[in-house]
């Protein structure tokens, strides 16, 4: 865990509770975890670069990810391609996969949940995600603080 330099995490069940929002105007709204936020600004205070990659394309992640001054957005990504995305930035960081944490809750994220070096899902996650060999199950559902809770064991670790 203390070798991780890039860290990346799904939206939707990971980031928020995984609930689509709706008000009476029809406008789409997430719920986000002021703990994961900041869990995020801090592995990036100890070097650790952080992004999204997500299945939707809103404008809703793309200012989450703003306020968070992330690293990396990826939006859109369907089938392979959120793999395809952390290869990508892997390459551009001149690290590989086994430098990733990645934390995923349901099929689409399997790939690269297969391919990191960690892997962790919520206690939400689907079943099909939840038995993949090595990936560390978190207490803490997701919108409700799973993403601080892995960036302060990954922040342990680095400390150990």
């Amino acid at each position: 865990m203390n070798n991780i330099k890039l860290f990346l995490t799904d939206v939707d069940g990971c980031l928020t509770d995984g609930g689509m929002y709706y008000s009476a105007n029809g406008d789409e709204l997430k719920k986000f975890c002021a703990y994961d936020g900041m869990g995020m600004v801090l592995l990036r205070q100890h070097g650790i670069r952080c992004g999204i990659i997500t299945g939707e394309t809103t404008p809703i992640v793309e200012r989450r990810a703003a306020k968070l001054q992330l690293d990396y957005l990826f939006m859109g990504c369907k089938g392979t391609a959120k793999a395809e995305a952390a290869q990508k930035i892997c390459a551009e960081m001149g690290i590989t996969l086994r430098e990733v944490c990645y934390v995923g809750d349901d099929i689409i994220d399997i790939d690269l949940l297969k391919a990191v070096g960690l892997a962790a899902c919520p206690p939400n996650a689907r079943p099909e995600v939840k038995v993949i060999p090595g990936i560390l199950h978190l207490t803490t559902p997701g919108g409700q603080g799973a993403i601080r809770e892995i960036a302060d064991l990954i922040l342990k670790a680095l400390h150990e």
